[in-house]
């Protein structure tokens, strides 16, 4: 896969992408503390990213903060999140419509444990790679 075209960021050597930086590492952090609540209770993975009060609220977080970041390397990051909120929730749905037959039931089981390893997998890969400064490869807008 190729890397994607990365988006100079506006002045970054005087910090004026400090705040949404940081405002990224928060919704890093919400998307995180859904995905573990999942896993430390009851509740799935995907099942807890997508209700979970923390991921609703960095989605919202997301939605009201993102025209700070159009333009920048930061934006991928944005449109990364956002895409792991949606597709989630996309999986939920048709592990839901699964279930409702009793012979969709294991498919329906292992769509859930399929999208929670994915969550995470996508909430781990895009801190990492906010640490280190790099865009996401998400396709054109």
């Amino acid at each position: 896969m190729t890397e994607p075209e990365v988006i100079p960021a506006q002045d970054e050597a005087s910090g004026q992408l400090d705040g949404p930086r940081a405002w990224c590492h928060v919704m890093y952090g919400l998307h995180a503390l859904s995905a573990v609540s999942g896993i430390l209770s009851s509740a799935t993975i995907v099942g807890y990213f997508v209700f979970g009060w923390p991921s609703i609220i960095a989605v919202i977080i997301n939605y009201v903060t993102r025209d700070q970041v159009r333009g920048t390397w930061l934006a991928t990051h944005w449109r990364w999140q956002l895409r792991s909120f949606w597709f989630a929730a996309l999986w939920l749905l048709v592990a839901g419509l699964l279930m409702i037959t009793f012979i969709g039931i294991p498919a329906a089981i292992m769509v859930m444990v399929g999208a929670g390893l994915w969550v995470l997998y996508r909430v781990i890969r895009g801190w990492m790679a906010l640490l280190d400064r790099r865009a996401m490869p998400v396709p054109a807008a």
